[in-house]
């Protein structure tokens, strides 16, 4: 007889362990769980009780401390439990007392628990306590500790550990390899695009009707019966349960719904009712309600295989799907963030059921709990459940659930594009017991669909906010999260209209020209270096940067934004533009009617729009400003120079030499003329709304469009459109200018030059390319300001050209102001990203709270 092949005998035993979950090593003292811990584990995901003892103790072998060290051990295990992480305990783990609060945390985050136990021979054990010096207790407590382990295995599985390996002998344990599974319902790897189906209810026909509208192709078998439907463009149907009960075909639905499941065209949640009909068909009897004992009728009349099928379809549905990297939930009745991805039967029960008060309403249903007002996760989460009349976006979530089987519609949502598509029920099949329309998620009142919070933004912790835009994660400091919660919440204009704040922007680097400051040469250098060959030089207006949010109606106001309301123009800072609010409307008017004359609501199919712009002239915002900072001085100079100097001319008529005197205060003189030039350019007499110009820069979103990927070639030639259509719009000259083209170069300067000289604040020097797009690269600034050298003498002081004075300015740092300017130019990005992208306010308003706390950061302001 041939001896078996010993090597395949000892092949590797694979220990399936959840990738997020608990595991407990149960061993004696001496088994060896450190030395296996260390082996498959990583040393960050192994919690020991030595350790613990160490760390309450200075002592790992201080047993007096056994009762703190596992206080602290708990609370660990409990934190990392709670972040989602792989958590092994190095401890005996032979008494059920010490298993028990460990299971129980494990229990109480949702997540399951896995015993390895290393089962070794006393013998091998007693020796190895007996080599280590630091073990100093008796054989008698090995002894004690395998009885222990040798009773609580029987009871392991009972005690709620879901995976137990019970690894008999040093061999055995050696020859193990661990394999981390993902969650169940972990399909980050699915990105799509989606068609997400909500409720059918048994209504086949209309199934097949929305497949079609979707671009499905249907597939049928010999009967004519639909077995199978695929898109031709790779796309997949998702369903978020309850395919059965009440509707005349839920066999059908079921036996087109399993085709394109086992096809890959198709996945699948399971549904309460899908819930109720896995215990009817296990023991063929239930409480034959709400529906289903029309499937029982109609499943009576399909085979047995057929039913068999079913069965064992509808019981190996997960109880939810993480799609797209993340970004997509789909649970029939929903899900709380905490329970995305975690395995408990309270997250099952959630799932299907979502969660009530215990009480019914007028109507016999249940009262349930408004999950979806208190969302604030960050992923989409898609469900059913809950029939209502349309579909509508609550806080990043969204009920499918539109009632076809009681004459409403059946809905689809296409993602990621977010589209609609629904089809109406052919007839109403099964009678509601309360209207669809009282069904409804609620979007009014507390809890709703609301701006960022002080819970939100983790003010109450003093941790500070952190967003991720995509290019990185801005994070803003508690100090300065403080500062900007007290600003919007009391000084903001309606939160419902702050989609976006402009952020700072950065001066060229410091001219190489000793007489100056700032010079154009270097911004294209810069950009040159960064590898940008093309930029564009739009002149600088001397305004004050406003953001012009505005509707085409009424209807679009309230749909979107504020109703009653028909726009909002408002600060950099998030403030109203006008403390007169009637100017402030009659401004929005003259701004929508350019955009109507333009054509610009009909050439972008939207009834929004959100502009970037300077308002003109700069003393119709700092009219206060001019007058109490700059025109005061100036006053004050013009009023005490000449009498200086007039001292000075009778001091020197007397022989005393104050030449030198003399000379600098006729040049202060001449330098405060100059000041008072410059601030005398940016202003002038408006009356009302008569005299104010308006200059946009960049069209921002638009209803399911934000335009940063659009060059700015682009953007000028949407403010060239508004400019010809209304005499409110100011235009913007500009240029582009190839950064290796040395002439090119020299001739944006002398054009620079020629505005400057005539009295205009400088030119802002941008990459050609839309602003998403370098960002996406992370190596440039959006935009670099080139500032004429007299404009800066409002900034610096009149007297900033003196040489001795101006050499000091050009070391000025500008490595703060860059970081900023990246910083907040990622997060207006991002809020813009979220606000087309249709996000709950919240969100759109995380990036732009951000940014309005980074401007409370310690920055040079006149950089």
């Amino acid at each position: 007889m041939t001896e078996p092949n010993v090597e395949a005998a000892r092949e590797p035993r694979v220990l399936g362990v959840p990738r997020m979950g608990l595991v407990l090593l149960v061993g004696v003292s001496g088994s060896g769980k450190s030395t296996f811990a260390a082996e498959h584990f990583a040393s960050t995901q192994v919690i020991g009780s030595d350790f613990c003892r160490g760390m309450v103790a200075d002592d790992e072998n201080d047993q007096t401390a056994t009762g703190d060290a596992f206080k602290l051990l708990d609370t660990i295990v409990d934190i990392r439990l709670r972040r989602g992480l792989l958590t092994v305990v190095d401890a005996t783990n032979v008494q059920r007392k010490a298993r028990e609060s460990l299971i129980r945390i494990a229990k109480d985050n949702d997540v399951l628990t896995t015993a390895i136990v290393l089962d070794v021979p006393e013998a091998l054990a007693l020796e190895r306590n007996r080599s280590r010096p630091d073990r100093d207790f008796g054989d008698h407590v090995v002894r004690r500790q395998r009885r222990d382990l040798r009773d609580g295995l029987k009871r392991l599985a009972r005690e709620g550990v879901r995976k137990v390996y019970h690894l008999k002998g040093q061999e055995e344990i050696d020859s193990v390899r661990i394999e981390l599974e993902r969650p169940w319902p972990d399909r980050t790897e699915l990105t799509g695009p989606f068609d997400i189906i909500g409720d059918v209810h048994g209504c086949r026909s209309e199934l097949e009707t929305l497949l079609g509208e979707l671009g499905y192709e249907t597939r049928r078998d010999e009967e004519g019966r639909p077995v199978g439907a695929h898109h031709p463009e790779g796309r997949t149907a998702v369903f978020v349960g309850d395919l059965v009960d009440r509707g005349p075909d839920s066999p059908g639905v079921l036996r087109l719904v399993m085709g394109m499941v086992a096809d890959g065209d198709a996945l699948c949640v399971p549904g309460n009712h899908e819930n109720k009909l896995i215990r009817y068909l296990k023991k063929g009897k239930a409480t034959l309600t709400h529906g289903l004992a029309e499937t029982a009728e109609q499943l009576g009349r399909e085979s047995e295989e057929f039913r068999r099928r079913v069965l064992e379809f509808c019981d190996g549905l997960v109880s939810h799907l993480i799609l797209d990297g993340g970004s997509l939930v789909v649970a029939h009745a929903g899900l709380k963030e905490e329970y995305h991805g975690r395995a408990s039967g309270r997250v099952r029960s959630f799932a299907l059921y979502g969660q009530t008060t215990g009480e019914t309403d007028e109507y016999g249903l249940p009262v349930r709990l408004p999950w979806a007002r208190e969302y604030r996760g960050r992923a989409a989460v898609v469900y059913g459940h809950v029939p209502s009349d349309k579909a509508e976006w609550l806080n990043n979530t969204i009920c499918l659930d539109t009632g076809c089987v009681f004459g409403g519609r059946l809905t689809a949502l296409r993602y990621p594009e977010r589209e609609i598509v629904d089809v109406e029920a052919e007839r109403v099949w099964y009678e509601p017991v309360r209207p669809l329309a009282d069904q409804a998620p609620k979007r009014d009142g507390e809890g709703a669909d609301r701006a960022i919070g002080i819970d939100d933004v983790g003010a109450g912790t003093g941790s500070g906010l952190y967003v991720d835009t995509g290019y990185g994660t801005v994070r803003t400091t508690p100090e300065s999260t403080l500062a900007a919660l007290e600003v919007m919440s009391r000084f903001a204009v309606d939160p419902r209209w702050l989609v976006y704040l402009p952020p700072t922007m950065a001066p060229a680097p410091t001219a190489a020209d000793p007489a100056l400051l700032e010079h154009p040469d270097e911004a294209f250098a810069s950009y040159r270096s960064s590898g940008i060959g093309q930029v564009i030089c739009e002149e600088k207006h001397m305004g004050s940067r406003a953001v012009a949010v505005l509707c085409r109606d009424e209807a679009a106001a309230e749909r979107r934004f504020v109703p009653g309301e028909l726009g909002s123009l408002y600060t950099r800072t998030g403030r109203p533009f006008f403390k007169d609010a009637e100017l402030g409307r009659q401004v929005v008017d003259e701004l929508r009617r350019a955009v109507a004359d333009a054509g610009l609501w009909d050439r972008l199919g939207t009834d929004w729009v959100v502009l970037d712009g300077e308002l003109l002239p700069w003393s119709a915002k700092a009219g206060a400003l001019i007058r109490e900072q700059y025109a005061s001085v100036g006053a004050a100079a013009r009023a005490s120079l000449p009498a200086a100097g007039a001292a000075l001319a009778a001091a020197a008529a007397r022989g005393i030499d104050v030449s030198g005197l003399a000379d600098t205060i006729e040049r202060r003189s001449g330098q405060m003329e100059a000041f008072s030039r410059v601030y005398r350019r940016y202003t002038w007499e408006t009356d009302g709304i008569k005299g104010l110009r308006f200059a946009p820069f960049m069209l921002l979103a638009s209803e399911g469009k934000e335009y940063t990927e659009a060059d700015h070639l682009w953007h000028m030639g949407v403010v060239e459109r508004l400019a010809k259509a209304h005499p409110m719009i100011h235009p913007t000259r500009y240029r582009v200018v190839d950064t290796t083209d040395g002439d090119a170069c020299a001739a944006a300067a002398d054009w620079w030059r020629e505005m400057v000289d005539a009295g205009g604040e400088g030119m802002v020097v941008k990459p050609l390319l839309g602003a998403r797009a370098e960002a996406r690269k992370g190596l440039a600034q959006p935009g670099l300001k080139v500032r004429g050298p007299e404009y800066l003498r409002i900034i610096y002081g009149a007297d900033y050209t003196d040489p001795e004075r101006l050499s000091v300015l050009k070391d000025r740092g500008l490595g703060r102001k860059n970081g900023l300017a990246m910083r907040e130019h990622k997060l207006g990005l991002t809020a813009l990203a979220r606000l087309t992208a249709g996000e709950p306010l919240w969100r759109v308003h995380e990036p732009v709270f951000a940014l309005l706390a980074l401007e409370t950061e310690p920055v040079d302001p006149r950089l």
